[in-house]
């Protein structure tokens, strides 16, 4: 079999890994992509002293690890500063460095079962593939340094042995043991709470009622939505909104009429998501955070380019 056989199976996995680390898919395709060809370039001096999986994560993490120095982190705007207190529209960073986190389409990172590769679509391999997706897990993962960012990553994400990583990343074992107890006392502070899966029936009553509000400008629904201290950040901009009563009034002021908006249910970050479109036209993505409670996390991306970007038409059918 050629190299490009035996690497194949695992580029779903992966985009997965550099999704992790850069929280952007465009740079996560970019680092796959030099992966690969790294790989092809060094196919003749893999001499199988590790597995074939290793070497490549091994190479995938450093293309990361190169990229994170050159770009820096992203966020999102609940790590930019405090919540809006009025509906002024929502202004991009003054900083033009500041990168935002984007959302990923649950299709490009969930594999077929393949011979060779330990990813699969076993029901406990997609939740625990959703699990390492959300969007407040990615985002906090971004206030790592980028040496602890990947440890954690690879030990407690991909479980894969503390040797297997020190290789990886050309330090000692130790290191990696003191590096990831580091990352996990850093991440203690900022990891995400208990979130329903988007299968789960509270999560699709939830997306029902989201959707709801939106298409019949039902803002009844969309209360019944939203925990007390639900939060919608404006993501591209510096805006979010805490609190039931604030976003109650956003959401207020951009349902409009009946039939204005039409939302098509997607999964995005193992979390339950909307393409929306506008009058007909693509607006961008929604990404939910159910909990038993009700949403606590609206993320909205507006970016009509997102829509095709997870498989949606550009026109929705009437």
């Amino acid at each position: 079999m050629s190299e490009f056989g035996l690497t194949e199976p695992f580029r779903k996995e992966l985009l997965a890994h550099c999704y992790r680390m850069l929280a952007s898919v465009h740079e996560a395709e970019d680092a796959v992509q030099e992966t690969y060809l790294r790989a092809w370039r060094s196919w003749s001096s893999f001499e199988g002293r590790s597995s074939l999986r290793v070497w490549l994560y091994r190479i995938a993490t450093n293309v990361c690890l190169t990229a994170i120095e050159q770009r820096g982190r992203r966020a999102l705007p609940s790590g930019l500063g405090a919540p809006a207190t009025d509906l002024s529209p929502g202004v991009p960073p003054d900083d033009p460095a500041v990168r935002f986190v984007e959302p990923i389409a649950e299709t490009l990172v969930i594999p077929a079962p393949t011979a060779g590769s330990t990813a699969s679509s076993d029901p406990a391999a997609i939740v625990t593939l959703r699990e390492s997706l959300r969007l407040a897990l990615i985002a906090a993962l971004q206030y790592l340094p980028p040496k602890q960012r990947a440890v954690l990553i690879l030990r407690e994400v991909l479980a894969f042995p503390a040797a297997e990583v020190a290789t990886m990343l050309d330090t000692s074992v130790a290191a990696v043991k003191s590096t990831l107890q580091r990352a996990r006392a850093n991440l203690d502070s900022t990891v995400p709470g208990e979130v329903s899966a988007p299968t789960d029936p509270e999560s699709l009553a939830l997306l029902d009622d989201y959707i709801a509000g939106f298409e019949n400008a039902d803002t009844a629904a969309l209360e019944r939505a939203l925990r007390a201290d639900a939060a919608i950040e404006m993501v591209g901009t510096t805006t979010w909104f805490n609190g039931r009563v604030m976003c109650l009034q956003l959401l207020a002021s951009a349902v409009g009429a009946p039939g204005d908006w039409r939302m098509i249910p997607i999964i995005a970050n193992g979390q339950p998501a909307v393409g929306a479109y506008f009058k007909g036209d693509p607006y961008g993505v929604a990404v939910l955070t159910p909990t038993p409670t009700g949403l606590s996390h609206i993320h909205v991306f507006s970016d009509p380019e997102l829509v095709p970007y997870f498989g949606l038409p550009k026109v929705p059918a009437p």
